[in-house]
């Protein structure tokens, strides 16, 4: 029985215990029930499930029902029904009064763990209640005593999908394109007004993109499908263009890509959704960017989350809020006794899955154990943007090893400035594409870039050979950019040419190149050093990004 998408994507991780047994078929049916089922059919269809109405699920004398919501009619099906959570346990209460037929809560008490779900006439609608965790048991006992003899604890398909996906998580980070020396962060939204995306006053996401430094960091969003779909991916993508264009990941919510990102992550920004939860679960230091308190079930780990975790703060910035729940949560014990009401049986669910549905199909089970399979690695089609997205580059030299020769270069969306964002010294300085379409923040750059894809192939061949050959001035490139000290063009090995508005021309080019290590970057040192008032002379910088970041050996040479 499949609500909307949500509950079809669960629906698949209870039915992967029946692997390959021919005794068994799967049929498919959506309850209606749902306001926000679009987009269920066309992915069931997209996966070759078969579909039937609903009404004829309702009159066929099948042997076992599943469903992962409670919504529609389920006491007319005429088979014994199995009903399991969509999420991680029983979390949340809905206060709307309920439509006929349809989800909406009329009493306290979490959602699918009290009579109003469970009974339907005086009797017990489900032929088994399944349970992720012991903890829930007392509360079944005190929503609806009557369904406590069909209950089972089987623990949780999804959360032991991510524990035994553990030794893929250096696939899954390549796959997201994050380099070792980067971290990941995975921003989770649940659906409606108070999750991380719904709530625009805190603005979380847009935060973490503007305050991370783009070198050091890359951003995966987790979003609902409820959310997905209830807007469209069309308009999902155009509210997040701009975080897009400045690289965040946006995987498709029906996918298994938020399982991958969760294992590859190393911070977690959250709301009060199963994902945090899981993420917490894996020990992934966290922060919320929003929280629903009044959506919340009393007593649920969902609440403990909710009391745990420490909100984001608008008074002090993403990144130093990060760093100490890194510091802190790992060691934390009352977070330690939180990952644990996740489940109560780690790893054992397919094999309490299996038996309670095989049990009921009046079938023995296959022969040889039933095996948690591993989240597959993401195929994800990155599109780099035409044009360079415009960045705040801020610049520091350091002490140490060689003072005077040592810089850190840090690197931030520049467009995301405009509300906020980090808080620039006099040194920073406005980085953009020589095609850059914004009027205001080309006139504003204070350097230029010019990709090699921009130069005519002669011209892009004979790039080391600059002093003989006839490459455009800085002014054919910065015409109308009054504020552009620098117009910097690609070299082939990742450094570049600097024209100057005096005609001068420097090389920068990359004597030790770490990844991090681009043409955008040399012209930022490059800027800065003249910025500096530092002779025009040969010299060799170290260039570092962020801490733990490999070093770079940049030569600067005037041509």
């Amino acid at each position: 029985m499949v609500h909307n998408i949500t509950s079809a994507t669960r629906l698949l991780d209870l039915l992967a215990v029946f692997g390959p047994d021919r005794r068994v078929e799967v049929l498919f049916s959506c309850t209606g029930s749902s306001a926000l089922d679009g987009g269920t059919s066309e992915f069931l269809r997209d996966r070759g499930m078969v579909e039937i109405p609903w009404e004829a699920a309702k009159e066929y004398p099948f042997d076992l029902a599943i469903a992962t919501n409670r919504g529609g009619d389920l006491h007319a099906l005429r088979a014994p029904l199995i009903g399991a959570p969509h999420g991680a346990g029983y979390n949340k209460i809905l206060r709307q009064p309920a439509a006929a037929g349809a989800a909406g809560s009329r009493e306290p008490g979490a959602f699918g763990l009290t009579a109003e779900w469970l009974m339907h006439e005086g009797a017990v609608v489900p032929a088994g209640v399944l349970l992720s965790h012991q903890e829930q048991l007392e509360r079944l006992r005190s929503g609806c005593p009557e369904a406590v003899p069909v209950s089972a604890v089987v623990g949780d398909p999804c959360v032991d999908q991510l524990h035994a996906s553990a030794p893929l998580r250096a696939a899954y980070r390549k796959a997201f394109g994050v380099r070792p020396d980067q971290k990941l962060v995975v921003a989770s939204s649940t659906w409606g007004p108070h999750s991380l995306l719904g709530n625009a006053e805190a603005n979380a996401l847009r935060r973490v993109l503007a305050e991370l430094p783009s070198d050091e960091f890359r951003v995966v969003a987790a979003v609902h499908p409820n959310a997905w779909y209830a807007h469209g991916e069309w308009q999902v993508h155009r509210w997040l263009a701009d975080l897009i264009d400045c690289g965040l990941i946006l995987p498709a919510p029906e996918t298994e890509s938020w399982k991958a990102a969760l294992v590859a992550a190393d911070y977690l920004v959250g709301d009060h959704g199963s994902v945090t939860l899981y993420g917490v679960s894996l020990g992934i230091p966290t922060l919320l960017g929003a929280f629903s308190d009044d959506t919340v079930a009393p007593g649920s780990p969902m609440e403990q989350l909710g009391k745990l975790v420490p909100r984001l703060s608008a008074w002090e910035g993403v990144l130093p809020q990060l760093l100490r729940a890194g510091g802190a949560q790992p060691a934390d014990p009352e977070l330690a006794r939180l990952s644990g009401q996740v489940t109560s049986v780690p790893g054992e669910s397919a094999a309490r899955l299996r038996a309670v549905f095989y049990r009921h199909l009046g079938l023995d089970e296959p022969d040889g154990p039933a095996v948690t399979r591993v989240v597959p690695v993401p195929e994800l089609s990155v599109v780099r943007p035409t044009v360079l997205p415009a960045t705040l580059v801020v610049t520091e030299n350091e002490p140490e090893p060689e003072p005077g020769r040592s810089l850190r270069v840090r690197r931030y969306p520049a467009r995301l400035q405009r509300s906020g964002g980090v808080r620039p010294g006099p040194d920073a300085h406005l980085v953009a594409d020589h095609a850059e379409p914004d009027g205001a923040v080309r006139r504003s750059a204070d350097v230029l870039l010019v990709p090699a894809d921009r130069l005519d192939d002669r011209l892009g061949d004979r790039l080391d050979d600059a002093v003989e050959t006839p490459l455009p001035g800085w002014a054919d490139w910065a015409r109308g950019a009054p504020g552009c000290t620098l117009v910097a063009v690609e070299r082939a090995d990742g450094g570049c040419l600097a024209l100057l508005p005096d005609g001068g021309r420097l090389t920068a080019e990359w004597r030790q190149r770490p990844a991090w290590a681009t043409f955008a970057v040399a012209a930022s040192v490059v800027r800065e050093q003249l910025y500096d008032g530092t002779p025009r002379t040969a010299r060799t910088l170290r260039v570092a990004a962020g801490p733990g970041q490999p070093t770079g050996l940049l030569l600067l040479r005037p041509c």
